[in-house]
């Protein structure tokens, strides 16, 4: 009786360039790492070809930098060039969360209001490696109820630049106390439905984090 052949499974592509950026912005890789290419292949299961063609997207959002004769790194941003990218994010943020307090609905107030109360929780708790992650969904949420695609798409550059130092931000001493009510009043006015009272609450939120930045130079 013959014997049956059994195929093996095909392997999952993986999507380099989003692998990697998740690495940078977790840390994974250090500000003027070098990143060698035939290591990266190795670890993502992808071609050299692949891992080049992630460097120049990288290179496009400003993740990493390609040096002649040097190869890839990982960009250092300062914290001059981090406070430049916080002014640059208040109108678009502003514009964003305006937009967001008028086109809620049941179903998105909803999830705002839990996403308030795990706020709120973490930071009681103690818990700033949740809070940061939920600092960054409520980003998110804000985002897809403004739907604003143009905004958001600079957003989404900006905060990959300015990621590290956001992770630093969170745990300065009493910072994450003082940043969860900055995110509540700007829930609170989007949950109102008051574009202004969600902008003022917006610039509040981020003049705040310029002034941290501007602490940690110091």
């Amino acid at each position: 009786m013959p014997t049956a052949t059994v195929e093996a499974a095909p392997r999952q592509r993986i999507d380099v360039t989003a692998a990697l950026r998740d690495a940078i912005l977790a840390s994974e890789y250090a500000p003027n790492q070098r990143l060698v290419a035939i290591d990266l292949s190795e670890r993502y299961g992808v071609s050299r070809a692949a891992v080049r063609a992630a460097f120049l997207t990288l290179e496009s959002e400003g993740l990493i930098e390609q040096l002649p004769n040097r190869g890839a790194r990982v960009r250092a941003i300062s914290i001059d060039e981090a406070i430049e990218i916080v002014e640059a994010r208040i109108g678009l943020e502003v514009l964003v969360a305006r937009r967001a307090a008028e086109n809620l609905t049941p179903s998105t107030a909803r999830e705002l209001e839990e996403l308030r109360d795990k706020i709120v929780t973490s930071v009681a708790t103690g818990n700033l490696i949740e809070y940061s992650r939920l600092h960054q969904e409520l980003d998110r949420a804000l985002r897809v109820i403004g739907d604003h695609q143009t905004a958001n798409e600079l957003l989404e550059r900006l905060a990959g630049q300015s990621a590290r130092h956001q992770f630093r931000i969170g745990f300065v001493p009493d910072r994450a106390r003082v940043s969860a009510v900055e995110h509540a009043a700007i829930i609170d006015a989007v949950l109102a439905r008051d574009p202004d009272a969600a902008e003022r609450a917006t610039k509040v939120h981020l003049a705040s984090v310029i002034d941290v930045l501007r602490r940690l130079e110091a």
